[in-house]
């Protein structure tokens, strides 16, 4: 955690400091996002609630969202990190919803992905979305960089934004 802890608390700082907050959707990070923004002191000033989508149950259950409703669209990959993040965004009425959906290995997934794949995707004042490919088929290895990458683009969208 403590990888995970400096960016964490940066994004903790903004968000208190405009008086935002923010839905987490997390998948291959397995909740690293999600545990890394609520080890700061103060996150209930910033934030709302998330969840681990890691299945279609999941995805249906918690987000709501029905993939057939949207031809084309899979999971790990842009447009549904943009989709999740919204979701989760309205879900909870939050100002920002970031989404981190992927594969984290040792083998990629059923869409062609490899391991190492992830996408990140933030809904609010700005909305953006990142692929992120590490090369690598540890799978701890890749939900720590997949966190760390979701925390740094929230934290750069936050700066922006």
């Amino acid at each position: 955690m403590e990888r995970l802890l400096p960016l964490a608390a940066a994004v903790g700082a903004l968000l208190k400091q405009r008086k935002e907050t923010v839905g987490v959707v997390e998948s291959s990070a397995g909740g690293l996002i999600s545990a890394a923004l609520l080890a700061v002191p103060g996150a209930s000033a910033y934030f709302l609630g998330g969840g681990v989508i890691y299945t279609n149950a999941a995805r249906t259950g918690l987000l709501a969202i029905d993939l057939a409703q949207h031809p084309g669209m899979r999971s790990s990959s842009e447009p549904y990190a943009l989709l999740a993040a919204r979701t989760i965004r309205q879900r909870l009425n939050a100002t920002w919803g970031l989404c981190e959906t992927g594969a984290s290995g040792p083998k990629g997934n059923r869409y062609g992905d490899p391991a190492g794949h992830t996408c990140i995707g933030i809904a609010g004042p700005l909305e953006q979305a990142s692929t992120l490919r590490t090369g690598l088929a540890e799978r701890q290895e890749n939900m720590w960089r997949f966190a760390e990458r979701a925390l740094a683009d929230f934290q750069a969208a936050l700066s922006k934004g």
